[in-house]
C-alpha cells in the first residue's frame, strides 16, 4: 500500500551521464513515477519508462502551474546536478509545502569542474551567470583567485573572454569545461586574450585562473572615485567609507539611497554582500542613467533606480512589504524630507544624512538636538602645490548627522 504521507514530487539530480550516475534511490524514484518533468536536454538520456514525459517549457515559470497541476500523483523533476546549488529547487519549493517534495541530488557541475581541475573546492568562488548578466564577475576578479563559472553557451565564454579583457585581466587562464560527466565531455584551455573556440557545446563552465594587471575591487570600504562615472557628483572616497561605515550594512538588508548622484554609496552598500538591495531616488534623469551603468559595470545590477524629487517619489514606495534597514541622504536634504522619513519609516531603521551647506548643517543641528543621534564634523584636507612648495588645501567640511529611528 502507498504512504500516504510520502512527498509526491522528487527533485532527481540529473547529469550529462544520464541513467549511469544514479544511485539506488534515485533510479527507484524514476522507475516508480506517473509523470516526468525535464528540460529537453535532459530528457534526450531517458531511457524508455512507463511514465508520462513532459518537456519543461521556456520561461522556466510557465512550467510551474503545470507541474502544480499534478499534485497527488508520483512526480519527478530533473534538475541539473544537485537541485539546491545554483538549481531550480529553491524556486520551485517556494510553491510547495513541508513534506510535499524530497531532492536526490548528484554531483553538482561546481563539483565535477573541481575534481577534473584538481581545485579544492572549497577555495574556489561558485557563479551561477547561465541567466545573469556577465558583469556580475566584476567585484570577485582579484589575481590569484579561482572562478568557476556557470555560462548559458558558448558564446558567453567569448563575452566573458571579452569582459576580462576590458577589466585589465586579458591573461587569466579560462578552462572551458564542457557537458561534464557524459559521453560528450571536453575541456579546452585558453587565455581569455586569445581567439576563442567556435564550436563550444552547452552545457558549458568555465574555470577561471584570473591573472592580469587590472585594477581589483578593494574589499574595504571606500572604492576609489576613478572606478565610477560622474559629473563631480559624489561622495568622494574618504567621506564615502565613513557614510558606508555609518551606516553599517549586514547582509540581507536594504537601503534607500536618497540623491544617489553617480550611485557610489548604493553600489558600495550592494557589494557589501550579495543578498543585499538598495533603490536609488535621483531627480536628474542623466545622474540616473549614470548609477545604472555605473551599477551594472561594477558587478551590483540589481540597483534599483528611481527618478523623482524628494520627497514626492517616497510616496510611491511600499513601506510595508519592503521597508529599507537603512536610509543615507546625500542630496535634496530639507526639512520636508526628515518629516516624512520620520512620519513614514518604521522604528529602528538607521539614517544617515551628510550636509555641506550652513543651511543644511543648521537643519542637522535641529534634529539631532530633537531626536538625539550623533553628529560628527569632518574637515579633509589633501597636499597641494604651493608655488614651489607644498601645502594643505582644505575641501568643504561635512557635517554626518547618524540616528535610529
Amino acid at each position: 500500500m502507498a504512504d500516504v504521507h510520502a512527498p509526491w514530487l522528487t527533485l532527481l539530480g540529473w547529469g550529462e551521464g544520464g541513467t549511469a550516475g544514479l544511485t539506488p534511490a534515485s533510479r527507484n524514484a524514476l522507475e516508480g513515477a506517473e509523470v516526468v518533468f525535464g528540460a529537453r536536454r535532459h530528457l534526450r538520456l531517458l531511457p524508455p519508462l512507463a511514465a508520462e514525459v513532459r518537456e519543461w517549457p521556456v520561461p522556466f515559470a510557465d512550467g510551474i502551474p503545470q507541474l502544480l497541476a499534478e499534485r497527488g500523483r508520483r512526480v519527478v523533476m530533473l534538475v541539473s546536478g544537485d537541485p539546491f546549488w545554483f538549481g531550480a529547487g529553491s524556486t520551485l519549493t517556494r510553491h510547495l509545502g513541508p513534506g510535499e517534495w524530497q531532492s536526490l541530488p548528484a554531483p553538482s557541475t561546481f563539483s565535477l569542474a573541481a575534481s577534473w581541475l584538481g581545485w579544492p573546492l572549497e577555495g574556489c568562488t561558485c557563479l551561477g551567470l547561465h541567466a545573469k548578466p556577465l558583469t556580475r564577475i566584476r567585484p570577485y576578479l582579484q589575481r590569484g583567485r579561482r572562478l568557476l563559472v556557470l555560462l548559458r553557451d558558448g558564446g558567453a565564454v567569448a563575452e566573458l573572454a571579452d569582459l576580462l579583457q576590458r577589466f585589465g585581466f586579458g591573461t587569466s587562464r579560462l578552462h572551458v569545461l564542457e557537458a561534464l560527466g557524459g559521453d560528450g565531455e571536453r575541456i579546452r584551455s585558453v587565455q581569455a586574450g586569445d581567439a576563442m573556440p567556435d564550436d563550444i557545446a552547452h552545457p558549458v563552465a568555465v574555470g577561471l585562473e584570473v591573472d592580469g594587471a587590472g585594477p581589483a575591487l578593494p574589499l574595504t570600504p571606500g572604492l576609489p572615485d576613478e572606478l565610477f562615472d560622474h559629473d563631480g557628483q559624489i561622495t568622494k572616497q574618504a567621506v564615502r567609507a565613513m557614510t558606508l561605515a555609518a551606516l553599517a550594512p549586514r547582509a540581507g538588508e536594504r537601503l534607500w539611497d536618497i540623491g544617489t548622484g553617480s550611485g557610489s554609496v548604493a553600489i558600495e552598500w550592494l557589494l557589501a554582500h550579495p543578498d543585499n538591495q538598495a533603490v536609488a531616488f535621483e531627480r536628474d534623469a542623466e545622474r540616473a542613467a549614470r548609477a545604472r551603468r555605473n551599477a551594472h559595470d561594477l558587478g551590483v545590477d540589481w540597483l534599483e533606480v528611481v527618478e523623482g524629487s524628494s520627497p514626492d517619489v517616497l510616496n510611491d514606495q511600499t513601506l510595508s512589504d519592503q521597508p529599507p534597514d537603512a536610509v543615507f541622504i546625500g542630496g535634496g536634504l530639507s526639512q520636508a524630507l526628515l518629516e516624512a522619513l520620520w512620519r513614514r519609516l518604521p522604528a529602528g531603521v538607521r539614517i544617515v544624512a551628510n550636509a555641506v551647506t550652513l543651511e543644511s548643517e543648521a537643519l542637522l543641528a535641529q534634529w539631532q538636538q530633537q531626536a538625539g543621534g550623533e553628529l560628527l564634523r569632518l574637515e579633509l584636507s589633501t597636499a597641494a602645490p604651493i608655488g614651489t612648495r607644498r601645502g594643505w588645501k582644505a575641501s568643504y567640511p561635512i557635517v554626518k548627522w547618524r540616528v535610529t529611528r
